[in-house]
């Protein structure tokens, strides 16, 4: 089984940066795609970010799309979520997830899951 643990969650103002981190240990990210998913409260969690496993291709919600950008390292076995122009409609726990299989914007295609972190953009 492959464990991950989110990092860099924080408080932000209106319009600020964050970069979340997520690493892994069990297994390396190479051959995994990834994804970044958001839940606010009585709010559904979404898919805002993915990573195919080659690294090639990417998915973003249309709500964040040219604010953020999901990258990794593989040497590092870590995925990363750059934050810009936070909203208040951002604040949520982001959630990591990994799967050997095929990229994805459900929950249902993840695998693997990190304990998630809070972001608060606060006006």
């Amino acid at each position: 089984q492959v464990q991950l643990v989110e990092s860099g969650g924080g408080l932000v103002q209106v319009g600020g940066s964050l970069r979340l981190s997520c690493a892994a240990s069990g297994r390396t990210f190479s051959s995994y795609a990834l994804g970044w998913f958001r839940q606010a409260p009585g709010k559904e969690r979404e898919c805002v970010a993915a990573l195919s496993r080659s690294g090639g291709s990417t998915y973003y919600a249309d709500s964040v799309k040219g604010r953020f950008t999901i990258s990794k390292d593989n040497a590092k076995n870590t995925v990363y979520l750059q934050m810009s122009g936070l909203q208040p409609e951002d604040t949520a726990i982001y959630y990591c997830a990994g799967t050997n299989k095929f990229i994805a914007t459900t929950q249902s295609g993840y695998d693997y899951w990190g304990q998630g972190t809070q972001v608060t953009v606060s006006a």
